[in-house]
């Protein structure tokens, strides 16, 4: 059984840089197929698609979050990160990691469908404040 857990500070200052790291075991990242995303949950709102790193290490971000974002991953710690840039309190969220099973690229619709995705993390708070 695959099991995704975040991990990062709980609160960051507005215009710094948010990480978090996402630790998975029972399966590896590199396994074929498998896409591994970042989900946020702003409070009160639906959940939000961030970005993912796909088991060849390709990278694919969310046209309104991309010029902020960057996913990365260490393989040999089975890891993979987010870095958010010059947040500011409107990135206060829950945020989860999540794989998902596809055999094709998939597209940004596809990595949208939350229902679909085979695992997540238990999600972290972030709060954005000074």
């Amino acid at each position: 059984q695959v099991q995704l857990q975040e991990s990062g500070p709980g609160l960051v200052k507005p215009s710094q840089t948010l990480s978090l790291t996402c630790t998975v075991s029972g399966g590896s990242i590199t396994t074929t197929y498998y896409y591994w995303s970042w989900i946020r949950q702003p409070p009160g709102k639906g959940l939000e698609w961030i970005a993912y790193i796909a088991y060849t290490g390709n990278t694919y971000y969310s046209p309104s979050l991309k010029s902020r974002t960057s996913i990365s991953r260490d393989t040999s710690n089975n890891q993979f990160s987010l870095q958010l840039s010059s947040v500011t309190p409107e990135d206060t969220a829950v945020y989860y990691c999540a794989a998902r099973f596809v055999l094709q690229p998939p597209t940004m619709k596809t990595m949208k469908d939350h229902h679909a995705y085979n695992y997540w993390g238990q999600g972290t708070q972030v709060t954005v404040s000074s």
